[in-house]
């Protein structure tokens, strides 16, 4: 079995247009491999994200970490946080943890690993170089409308709604 296959598309410009804003990240570089801390098997630690510029009206926001390389029709999400307060502007290295490490009533549902909180890149090994899509949503209403127990297919439905505005840092990995 061959892992080459042909590199899949950035989902996010297949979605409704919204505004975008800035997102940084002192873990993060736009476009390059990803620290050991935010690989699954070295750590599992979600990295600092900050953004700015969000679009007037923003009431809450929604994180989430996506790979769109994994060798499955759907991609990964490795990490969705939701009902993020207008207020915040940045999640420390490791707000990904646990609900107790986000911010106000914020909370994790589930990733496609099973758990509540940041999986860390873990791309097959000798497969392609995957790529982890880190993006913030700025969300029209205070709460997504979801409860931990969502999937990540429920959340995007619902942020596919909401959203006014998305940031996005990516960096890769490969195994």
């Amino acid at each position: 079995m061959s892992l080459d296959r042909p590199v899949t598309p950035d989902p996010y410009p297949l979605l409704p247009q919204v505004d975008s804003f800035t997102v940084t990240s002192v873990d993060v570089s736009d476009g390059q491999p990803l620290k050991d801390d935010q690989v699954n098997a070295f750590g599992d630690t979600s990295p600092q994200l900050s953004w700015s510029g969000a679009p007037e009206g923003t009431q809450s926001f929604v994180v989430t970490c996506f790979d769109p390389d994994a060798p499955i029709v759907s991609g990964f999400w490795h990490w969705v946080a939701v009902d993020i307060p207008a207020d915040v502007t940045s999640l420390d290295t490791g707000a990904g943890a646990s609900d107790d490490s986000l911010p106000g009533d914020a909370f994790h549902v589930r990733n496609d690993g099973g758990g509540h909180g940041f999986m860390g890149a873990a791309p097959p090994e000798g497969d392609q170089v995957h790529r982890y899509f880190f993006v913030v949503h700025a969300v029209k209403e205070p709460t997504l409308g979801v409860d931990a127990d969502a999937s990540p297919a429920v959340v995007g439905f619902n942020l596919a709604f909401k959203t006014l505005g998305r940031a996005i840092i990516h960096g890769t990995y490969q195994h």
